[in-house]
């Protein structure tokens, strides 16, 4: 079995123009996880409040806690140089993460690829109902990034294993 991804995944302000990140988390294969607010930046004024019924992070616990865009990416640089990193909304997360690193004008030291692209057929077949499964046995409470982050891993992992070609012997 190949090795596993570190999967990464970020919530936001909402979807579409204007919208941006308001937290970034990951999940890697040693079972460390990453989880932080962000600070809006003073032009980043896009708020869906239908995108905050599904999160439950108020604008008002951004701009309290939330950390500067700046030190989040370095966080990230520091966790991650070198690392490729797979996410299961390819086209939002790259250009949140794009917007991140824009305004702490800095580049990424990683790589963001699409989680679809890990995926066979055999895990594409399995992998809505063993999401479900991970849901259940995981039980998290909130719909955040980190926990979004290690159910996609937990979820990836257990295809993965259930179509190795040995996973029945």
């Amino acid at each position: 079995m190949p090795p596993l991804p570190i999967i990464i995944d970020i919530e936001a302000s909402g979807f579409g123009r204007g919208s941006y990140p308001i937290e970034v988390g990951y999940y890697t294969p040693d079972q460390r996880s990453y989880c932080t607010l962000i600070r809006p930046e003073p032009d980043w004024t896009h708020w869906d409040p239908s995108a905050e019924q599904i999160h439950g992070i108020t604008r008002d616990l951004l701009l309290d806690k939330g950390r500067p865009a700046v030190d989040v990416c370095l966080d990230l640089n520091s966790d991650l140089r070198g690392e490729t990193l797979y996410c299961d909304a390819w086209a939002y997360d790259y250009v949140w993460l794009s917007r991140l690193y824009d305004a702490a004008e800095m580049n990424p030291t990683f790589r963001l690829k699409d989680l679809r692209e890990l995926l066979a057929e055999c895990e594409q077949a399995l992998w809505h109902a063993q999401r479900a499964v991970v849901e259940e046995r995981l039980a998290l409470r909130r719909h955040r990034a980190s926990g979004d982050a290690r159910t996609l891993f937990e979820t990836f992992s257990d295809v993965s294993r259930r179509c190795k070609p040995d996973w029945a012997a």
